[in-house]
């Protein structure tokens, strides 16, 4: 998931990361004008635009020829007379059943602690995700969020969990003021993948 924030070497680093192998992008810049994310996108290779799933501005969507869109919540309103794919983030365990009837894949919130938001802490205990994997609650269309790191992406996928949604840990690694070097962050997320496997 991009940072919440756009920032200066943003394209190039995301550039970079497809083509290490990142397999999907969420495109997720709450409160942001809609022409920054046109930008964005504008200087990323359209190769990888079916990659791409939006959280806003979902006219982005068939503008761009996006993947699909997410709904932050799993109750939020599809846009009028959209048929494409769908995503959201659940909150709650309780919340799966139902959104995951709805989605391709949903998003479990706060897994662990938040790397990039300090306020969302972790809500489930080891022993509500085993119960929930039991249940077949937790299934391979859903994704494990928040506080993710190479010491525990192993962990979500015995649990599971069809994949993991990776944002702090990663962007921690460059100062977007004063970087311009993201050679850790690649390096990073090439040690998120080897954890992944």
């Amino acid at each position: 998931m991009t940072k919440a924030t756009f920032f200066v070497e943003e394209d190039k680093i995301l550039t970079s990361l497809f083509e290490e192998g990142m397999e999907h992008l969420h495109l997720y810049k709450p409160g942001a004008e809609p022409v920054y994310s046109e930008r964005l996108l504008t200087l990323l290779p359209e190769d990888y635009y079916r990659r791409i799933t939006v959280h806003d501005h979902f006219y982005l969507r068939e503008e761009f020829g996006l993947h699909s869109i997410h709904l932050n919540t799993p109750t939020a309103e599809l846009p009028y007379g959209y048929k494409g794919s769908l995503s959201c983030t659940c909150h709650d365990i309780d919340e799966l059943k139902d959104a995951k009837k709805r989605c391709s894949y949903v998003f479990l919130k706060t897994i662990f602690d938040s790397q990039s938001n300090p306020a969302d802490k972790q809500t489930h205990t080891l022993a509500e995700l085993k119960e929930a994997a039991r249940k077949g609650l937790i299934d391979r269309h859903v994704y494990a969020m928040g506080g993710i790191t190479p010491d525990n992406i192993r962990q979500m996928h015995d649990l599971g969990f069809g994949g993991v949604v990776v944002c702090g840990d990663l962007w921690n690694r460059f100062n977007i003021h004063q970087g311009q070097d993201f050679k850790e962050l690649i390096a990073h997320f090439q040690k998120l993948q080897k954890a992944a496997v």
